[in-house]
């Protein structure tokens, strides 16, 4: 691939698609000055809600007269026709998770100040792109753009003194090095490494601070107060896949590098996880590993705690409201309730043996059961507390994205539970037991309205 960046400014970008996906890819080609064109039959607010033109129709290959550079973020189906009409008029295009009709492929881009860095894996693994990026985002200093500043000057001596090429990189380190002389450093590595200047060792790091924060399930307004108050002071924060990345983004001034787990999903492993921690912490940095929900239920955190302790590092544990307790209260679904469940048992599904030891425990039908990390199981673990004596009729809820504006409940019985279709890509949580019943009664007083499916039919509901 040959690498450039582009100017875009007053030029015409045409956007095939009106999805989420193509949604997402608006921000940056607006940023860069483009005069952008959204063409799709069906466009989503969030499209509609930006700067651009949306013309609602199929695409056509007349479409792309005029255009500089297309992205295609339709089905495939449409993204060859895209990229037929492209060919026909030179133009290259970007085809979003499609590298088989696309001619350009975006990298993960790191932007500070007027620095911008791009990987690219040639199209073949973007979410690699992306934790690339995040990495590189957590190298590079914070202070960018005072070195911009001093090269900029440097560059105009140069000129006019005339030195050449091959002899500016050198005096270019002793020129950024002196701007840490006599003043303390905030990232002590931030120091350009030149072993032919003779510089001052930097000093060693004080000891840092780790804090495993909760982040709830989902709706940054449901952050603690303490949890705020440790973004904002943050140097670092390591942050799950479910965390609202723009509530973070205008919280923190910290890099921020997710390290999330996703079902079925490459993700970074537990032990690089750590030891990210660690290294930072013996750094001198402020550390938040923000998770979702509560550390300490089904987070890992006490993993976390204890290879921190183990690495003498100092760790503070700050509570989230747990998924667990939160999802079902949001759908109008209280897991306890005088004379129908006097407690409540959570299990994470996706560990079926252990649903099994934990179910030869309970008597059928005498408590409420939430499982997280379920929905992709559900037909097993539905087969698995009727195996155990629970009634086929026990009533269930499948509650996803809670507190976000893509919440989605289902409810039924647990005969139905495995039949259930819920929106590809939500996280969620299965709820069995009579306390599902009372949904309906409770959501008459509840004031936001969120899709709902009973059964086989999709009504509206009413949810927190």
């Amino acid at each position: 691939m040959f690498p450039a960046f582009l100017n875009l400014r007053s030029r015409r970008v045409v956007v095939v698609g009106g999805g989420p996906v193509a949604a997402s890819k608006l921000d940056a080609l607006l940023t860069a000055g483009a005069d952008v064109t959204v063409i799709a039959p069906e466009v989503r607010p969030e499209v509609l809600e930006r700067p651009v033109r949306v013309i609602q129709k199929h695409f056509e290959a007349s479409d792309l007269d005029g255009a500089w550079w297309v992205v295609a973020a339709a089905p495939a189906e449409i993204n060859k026709q895209v990229l037929a009409a492209a060919d026909e008029r030179r133009i290259f295009v970007n085809a979003v998770d499609d590298p088989a009709h696309a001619t350009a492929y975006l990298g993960g881009v790191v932007r500070r100040h007027d620095v911008t860095v791009a990987i690219s894996t040639n199209g073949r693994a973007p979410a690699l792109a992306g934790l690339l990026r995040e990495a590189l985002d957590a190298w590079l200093p914070g202070e960018l753009d005072e070195w911009l500043v001093a090269a900029d000057e440097a560059r105009r001596r140069w000129k006019a003194q005339g030195v050449p090429m091959e002899a500016r990189r050198p005096q270019l380190l002793e020129t950024l090095n002196r701007l840490y002389d006599g003043r303390a450093v905030s990232n002590p590595e931030s120091r350009i490494p030149n072993p032919d200047l003779s510089s001052p060792e930097p000093r060693v790091p004080s000891p840092g601070r780790v804090a495993l924060v909760g982040a709830g399930p989902g709706d940054p307004a449901l952050w603690t107060v303490r949890a705020v108050r440790l973004l904002e002071s943050a140097d670092l924060v390591l942050y799950d896949a479910l965390v609202n990345v723009d509530a973070l983004r205008r919280t923190t001034r910290a890099q921020c590098f997710c390290v999330g787990k996703r079902a079925r999903r490459d993700s970074v492993p537990q032990g690089t996880i750590n030891r990210l921690m660690i290294r930072a912490a013996r750094q001198g940095k402020r550390v938040v590993r923000l998770k979702g929900g509560d550390p300490f239920v089904f987070g890992r955190g006490g993993e976390e705690v204890l290879s921190l302790a183990m690495a003498g590092i100092a760790c503070e544990v700050v509570p989230g409201v747990t998924t667990a307790v939160a999802a079902p209260a949001l759908a109008g679904i209280p897991v306890t309730h005088r004379g129908i469940a006097s407690g409540f048992l959570v299990l994470a599904g996706h560990t079926t043996a252990s649903v099994d030891n934990a179910l030869d425990s309970v008597r059928p039908n005498s408590l409420s059961i939430v499982m997280l990390m379920s929905i992709g199981a559900r037909a097993d673990l539905a087969s698995r507390l009727i195996a155990h004596g629970w009634s086929a009729e026990t009533p269930a809820a499948i509650v996803c994205a809670a507190s976000t504006p893509d919440a989605w409940t289902w409810t039924g019985s647990l005969a139905q539970l495995g039949a259930a279709a819920p929106p590809e890509g939500l996280a969620g949580v299965l709820v069995v037991g009579e306390v599902v019943r009372l949904r309906d009664v409770i959501c008459q007083s509840m004031s936001v309205n969120t899709p709902v499916q009973s059964g086989d039919e999709v009504s509206y509901g009413r949810n927190g």
